[in-house]
């Protein structure tokens, strides 16, 4: 890597940890690209013309008050630069230093290194898989919403499981999801679900949870503005498949654009966008359930709704901004799972080694459930809601090890896929770990949780709210 390149990239670390964003978000805010710093790290070249629009951001979005140019040098080198005490227990709203509110999930790489050393994701499809024994699909579909498709893990797991149950039954399923690159994962995984189940249609939207079950945004002008894009799959082997959706990239770079809410800190889409892919010879086949603008009605068959909020929100917040509109686009007798860390679990027990007062999860699924009923008011009487006990609300999901991985002495990288898993599930924020890593505390507190209990597992709860026929 040249120098020039390796300045270039050292300019833009200290300019994101001088502002207090993400890596990940200044490439999708500057250049549509969360994986732009990265690609510039292994090697990949990069256009004057690129080069110039990122620095002209740069000028235009100064650091707060007091930095100066001197301050981003010295964010360069974290060394020069003495961390301040964190405090025990989080703020109610954390900022980032420029004063844009905190998003835990913009931190792409702690959740790469989660998904791929936990088995939560198919867990959670084997729990979801439970619901599809009590629904009974009606003509002409059986209609899924997923209402957080991440990489496309557990809708393609639990689509393999409707084939199971109704191999003959035509599928519509809805996710939403607004990061781009979790949008080009799960789309890389559905090929062979066209192939084994040809009646099949698939839309991807980033609408948010108040619009995506209708496929239709509340803003009059935005509605104006939807990008509804229709990819007719020819062929027939899922290598045909895959290439057609593969080249859907350019449509999902134009559609999935996005940027942060000056109020939540939460990303938005810039414009509303809406992709129906299926087989184009089972066009005449799934004409009925094919989604189109404004004809879309909801009456989802199952909703799935795992962990589509930050576990600190209120259940006020909860219940108004997600569960209200997702139940109410249940169909009669449609079913919504929704399941959530509950803690109280050995993860915790490595994140209260270091704040021994945190507990991210104080909002349980009774709490959800009593706000839900009050969001939904008189209508709560069309819906049935369980809690379940413990015993069958609780399910566990684990860190992938080795039977030789844990004794006297635990290797480097289980350590640290460890204490990464814990700090994401307990969704700790870089403010404080900042504080933690610049020690060996962390280190040992890790090891001497995964001795005691042999490995590492996580609790996750569940519960039901489904609409009377």
């Amino acid at each position: 890597m040249s120098s020039n390149v390796q300045s270039f990239i050292a300019e833009i670390e200290g300019f994101c940890r001088q502002v207090g964003i993400a890596e990940t978000t200044f490439g999708r805010q500057v250049v549509n690209d969360g994986k732009f710093i990265r690609r510039l790290r292994e090697g990949r070249g990069v256009t004057l013309r690129t080069i110039l629009k990122v620095r002209d951001y740069i000028r235009s979005h100064p650091p707060a008050a007091g930095a100066g140019p001197g301050a981003i040098d010295a964010a360069a080198s974290p060394e020069l630069t003495a961390p301040a005490p964190a405090p025990s227990t989080p703020p109610a709203a954390v900022r980032a230093p420029g004063g844009q509110p905190f998003r835990f999930y913009d931190n792409r790489q702690k959740y790469l290194a989660f998904v791929n050393t936990c088995n939560e994701k198919r867990a959670i499809a084997l729990r979801a898989g439970r619901e599809l024994q009590h629904i009974k699909p009606r003509p002409p579909a059986l209609r899924l919403f997923d209402a957080g498709m991440g990489d496309g893990t557990v809708m393609t797991l639990v689509m393999r499981d409707m084939h199971h149950h109704f191999p003959t039954v035509p599928f519509v399923v809805c996710a939403k999801e607004i990061s781009l690159e979790d949008v080009r994962l799960g789309l890389e995984k559905l090929p062979d679900r066209f192939f084994e189940h040809p009646a099949t249609v698939v839309v991807v939207t980033n609408l948010n949870y108040a619009e995506a079950p209708w496929l239709m945004p509340r803003d009059v002008r935005s509605a104006a503005a939807l990008n509804w894009h229709v990819a007719r799959l020819e062929g027939d082997c899922a290598h045909h498949y895959g290439e057609q959706i593969a080249a859907l990239d350019q449509t999902l770079v134009n559609g999935w654009q996005t940027g942060l809410s000056e109020r939540s800190g939460n990303p938005v889409y810039v414009r509303p966008s809406v992709l129906v892919i299926y087989r184009e010879d089972h066009e005449f086949l799934l004409d009925p359930v094919i989604p189109r603008p404004g004809h879309t009605a909801g009456n989802y068959d199952l909703v799935l709704a795992s962990q589509p909020w930050r576990a600190r929100n209120s259940a006020e917040f909860k219940a108004r901004r997600v569960l209200g509109p997702l139940t109410r686009a249940l169909a009669p007798a449609g079913r919504l799972l929704g399941i959530q860390s509950c803690g109280q679990d050995p993860g915790l027990e490595i994140v209260q080694g270091i704040w021994p007062d945190e507990n991210p999860f104080t909002v349980n699924r009774h709490m959800l459930l009593d706000a839900l009923k009050k969001e939904l008011g008189r209508d709560a009487r069309e819906y049935n809601f369980n809690s379940f006990s413990d015993a069958k609300a609780v399910f566990q999901y684990r860190m992938h090890t080795l039977p030789t991985e844990i004794g006297a002495s635990i290797g480097t990288s289980t350590t640290f896929a460890a204490w990464n898993a814990a700090i994401y599930v307990n969704q700790i924020e870089d403010e404080r770990l900042g504080v933690a890593l610049a020690g060996s505390r962390f280190i040992a507190a890790t090891e001497q949780v995964l001795r005691k209990h042999s490995g590492l597992w996580f609790n996750d709860e569940t519960f039901v709210v489904s609409r009377r026929r």
